[in-house]
């Protein structure tokens, strides 16, 4: 990719640790090439426990802004001077905005994961969510489905007590946490209009995968089944749901559309998420 820089360039980044792996520059550098706008986005390593020192950096260097990927979400948010009410209920940011010396912090994560149902020709509301997973992205999707009016959100983790610590975090009240055994799983697909993956398990590069598949069959006919996995393009999960007769979906979606909305948040500019999707979908080869 040709970039073209000039005096009045602003500079955009992520940050994480690891970070190297990241597709933000690729799709970010694709979207403002396409835009026509005088970014250019980079990737700075950033170890865990300096996103304060990082944020000071970004000021006296004059980035515009920056997104943040693990392990600094949570760590960034009460450094931010304004949050938007995402940022605040997640208490996660992932955008962080900067405009003369003060550091505005957004999370676009559940915006983008809803962005992506969309796709999938569903909503959350009145529904009864199984979500799988209590990691950082299950806690963003989670609330998210709550706050958009999802009747209950069925975490299921390993570790109950990591699942019961992000159920408590809802306001409203509509997360509940169950252990992630088969028998649960299948008892609690019984119920369920939406299925959620949010862990890694069938992700490319990895050896976890589900032990049973089993509690797919017990889904209520036509349930969507949506894995926040890109790569592969197919989990085994949605290749099985999909067998079944159940509409799917990967985490392209939300991997796109969390950008676009931050860069909506970067360049003040209005964005077509539908758009940018088609135009990245070639370039990053999934």
């Amino acid at each position: 990719m040709q970039v073209n820089l000039e005096n009045t360039t602003k500079k955009l980044c992520v940050i994480g640790d690891p970070v190297l792996h990241s597709k933000s520059p690729l799709i970010h550098n694709t979207m403002l090439s396409a835009l026509g706008l005088d970014y250019i986005y980079l990737c700075q390593s950033v170890p865990r426990g300096q996103a304060a020192e990082w944020l000071k950096c970004a000021k006296c260097a004059a980035y515009a802004g920056f997104n943040a990927t693990m392990p600094h979400k949570e760590e960034l948010f009460p450094l931010m001077d304004e949050t938007d009410s995402d940022a605040a209920l997640f208490r996660s940011v992932n955008t962080v905005c900067i405009r003369d010396g003060r550091a505005y912090g957004y999370n676009t994560d559940g915006r983008g994961f809803i962005r992506s149902l969309v796709d999938l020709g569903t909503s959350p509301e009145g529904k009864t969510v199984l979500l799988l997973g209590a990691g950082g992205a299950a806690r963003a999707v989670a609330l998210k489905l709550a706050q958009q009016g999802a009747l209950k959100v069925l975490v299921c983790n390993r570790t109950v007590e990591k699942a019961a610590v992000l159920c408590a975090s809802d306001p409203l009240d509509r997360l509940i946490p169950a252990p992630f055994d088969g028998g649960t799983l299948r008892r609690l697909a019984e119920e369920a209009d939406l299925v959620v993956n949010c862990t890694s398990l069938g992700m490319a590069g990895t050896s976890g995968q589900f032990e049973d598949f089993s509690f797919l069959e017990a889904l209520r006919p036509g349930a969507p089944v949506l894995d926040l996995i890109y790569a592969p393009a197919e989990t085994e999960l949605l290749r099985r749901a999909k067998a079944l007769g159940h509409p799917t979906a990967n985490g392209l979606g939300m991997l796109v559309y969390q950008a676009v909305f931050a860069l909506e948040h970067f360049t003040d500019t209005p964005i077509d998420p539908a758009a940018m999707l088609a135009l990245l979908r070639p370039v990053l080869g999934l």
